[in-house]
């Protein structure tokens, strides 16, 4: 089945991405901001179906990338700071500012992490246990880093015009408030669907040799 045609349900996410994708580009709040937003989709997306039966990835990462996408699509159209989505969040928790934003820095370490931890222990000599742990972690908040790295190319190559993607509402520790959240995302997403990811790996890799 992985060597075939694409499984059903890796289909049926990519349909949903790609109709999530539209809704997300009618009449967006700002166009600058959701092409910005909405990058890592419009170029993931591709590269996931171009490796889908070279290097097929476990249902479970399929299944984090398409909500991380979604968390996306849904800050691109509206901005993070003025997704309704993050107002029902902020009403119902009490917080003080829209948090939308907040969870996607929370799925850009989660997701990533187990994109991360699935590639090395298929890759490389990596076995599980303490190194791979911290080695996750880390490449993880390398990528947090780089992510604030373009909201300040960003910020410098288009001025005002990046305030909604920079999406800092005022905090002046946003930017260790988004790095610190990826570190939590990172840890969570390995402590708590490790086993699950083990055993996915496992079923795919018989799957592949059969």
């Amino acid at each position: 089945m992985v060597q075939g045609r694409r499984p059903i349900y890796s289909r049926v996410l990519v349909t949903l991405t790609l109709l999530a994708t539209g809704i997300s580009a009618y009449q967006p709040a700002d166009w600058l901001t959701w092409f910005l937003e909405t990058f890592p989709v419009l170029i993931g997306l591709p590269i996931l179906l171009l490796t889908a039966k070279r290097f097929p990835l476990t249902p479970l990462v399929y299944t984090l990338l398409f909500l991380h996408g979604l968390i996306l699509l849904v800050g691109a159209h509206s901005t993070y700071a003025e997704a309704p989505i993050g107002y029902w969040l902020k009403d119902l928790l009490g917080f003080e500012r829209n948090p939308w934003d907040r969870v996607g820095h929370i799925a850009q370490g989660f997701v990533p992490a187990m994109v991360t931890r699935e590639v090395l222990l298929r890759t490389t000599p990596l076995r599980r246990g303490g190194w791979l742990f911290f080695i996750v972690v880390c490449i993880c908040l390398a990528i947090s880093a780089f992510y604030e790295l373009i909201e300040w190319w960003s910020a410098l190559a288009f001025g005002g015009g990046a305030d909604a993607f920079l999406g800092t509402q005022g905090d002046v520790w946003d930017t260790q408030w988004d790095m610190f959240l990826a570190l939590c995302g990172a840890t969570s997403a390995q402590v708590l669907l490790g086993r699950l990811h083990d055993r996915q790996m496992t079923k795919l890799q018989f799957t592949i040799q059969a």
